[in-house]
């Protein structure tokens, strides 16, 4: 995938403490913040806000304010240097402007863009924000009850706000399409995981998993398509996992065949595999972590020689063409083919910000791409007096 970040980065500002707005525009042809009417909503997203086309699901552009405290490395620079430099997903002429026009705001105050900002100031960033789109999967409420709900989580969609998204999220969909209240969730599926997700309803429920959960009493069982004729007798997986952030994936180390003299990188982790079925080219995997570090589960896969067969990140390194090899595997139906016209705004959709560096496209830049599932889901968790489960997907079939 191209993408100009990755999928937990933030590129929209100083976007540490979020405030929920919702802005009517009463003038798209000019560049102050006068013109924006705010208005307080407690609900994450509704209905409305979303627009289906091209088999994704889109979000409607909105206008959102972010809010920070300057920390020791910003102190010194100016407000414009600021932004160019932690910030690189817009060009500077935008920071300047921002600046000018009181998008960005020091204190609460318009500051001139030669500003040199002070250890604890608060800094806004009014923004027209874009969030990247999604596969169009409904989320799935398997079970319901007082206080509890488990969901099945289509792939591409975040569990919770973070990065780039918010409305767009797991949280966001079933607030809008549900109307479940407040919603805990008490732990996380990758991005582009899918899956069975437990998420309680009331902070007491969620300190009841988080109790069994950090003691060590929850179970948790997922199920992979492989590359190759996976092993028939049980196999475990112990190998520290080491997750660079900077490159957005992880690498395992034996610390058994890394010698006594050298030391070992990352932390601990187990995962147990069990070979589910098998065609001679792909296998059905069941997969046990008994560990729940970064990516553990693809990257231990990749360390047996049996990596997710449409994992982009750990296919083998003997794959000559990567990109080539996926086009080939994805099956036509999962492609969608994507027009121009996905990109660009209809004046029924929203209005443009004159401002804004995305529009008048509805995908914010880097994200033009489709996303596809990763062959890696989620069917079962359990602990203590509970178990919860999910259905198998359509690709878990040979």
């Amino acid at each position: 995938m191209k993408r100009k970040q990755q999928e937990d980065d933030n590129d929209d500002g100083v976007e540490k403490k979020p405030v929920s707005t919702t802005v009517v525009a009463t003038s798209s042809n000019t560049m102050s913040t006068d013109h924006l009417i705010l208005q307080s909503s407690s609900k994450l997203s509704h209905k409305q806000d979303y627009i289906f086309h091209g088999g994704r699901r889109h979000v409607r552009p909105y206008y959102f304010e972010f809010i920070s405290h300057v920390n020791k490395r910003w102190t010194g620079k100016t407000i414009v240097d600021l932004f160019a430099d932690e910030f690189k997903g817009r060009p500077r002429e935008y920071y300047v402007g921002a600046v000018k026009s009181g998008r960005i705001k020091v204190d609460g105050e318009i500051v001139p863009v030669s500003y040199i900002v002070k250890s604890s100031q608060k800094i806004t960033h009014f923004l027209h924000r874009h969030e990247p789109p999604v596969m169009i999967d409904d989320v799935v409420i398997l079970h319901q009850e007082p206080d509890v709900v488990t969901v099945c989580k289509p792939a591409s969609v975040p569990v919770h706000p973070c990065g780039q998204y918010r409305k767009n999220t797991v949280v966001g969909i079933l607030d809008a399409e549900h109307d479940l209240g407040t919603l805990f969730p008490i732990h996380r599926l990758d991005r582009l995981v899918s899956g069975l997700l437990i998420i309680a309803r009331t902070a007491a429920k969620a300190d009841f998993f988080r109790q069994q959960i950090e003691g060590g009493l929850v179970k948790k069982r997922y199920i992979a398509k492989v590359i190759g004729v996976f092993p028939e007798d049980e196999m475990v997986v112990d190998a520290n996992i080491n997750y660079n952030g900077s490159e957005g994936r992880s690498t395992a180390e034996d610390a058994i065949s890394s010698g006594d003299d050298k030391k070992v990188k990352g932390k601990p982790a187990c995962t147990k595999f069990t070979r589910i079925a098998t065609n001679g080219t792909h296998s059905l995997v069941s997969c046990e972590p008994v560990t729940g570090r970064t990516h553990q589960i693809r990257v231990h896969l990749q360390y047996t020689g049996h990596p997710i067969a449409n994992d982009p990140l750990y296919l083998n390194q003997q794959i000559d063409n990567l990109e080539t090899y996926i086009a080939k595997r994805i099956d036509a139906g999962e492609r969608k083919i994507v027009s121009p016209d996905d990109y660009v705004y209809s004046t029924e959709d929203f209005s443009i910000d004159p401002m804004c560096t995305n529009c008048p496209k509805l995908i914010p830049q880097g994200y033009e791409e489709h996303d596809e599932a990763l062959w890696l889901h989620c069917v079962q968790y359990s602990g203590t007096g509970w178990e919860y489960e999910c259905p198998y997907p359509s690709w878990a079939s040979l």
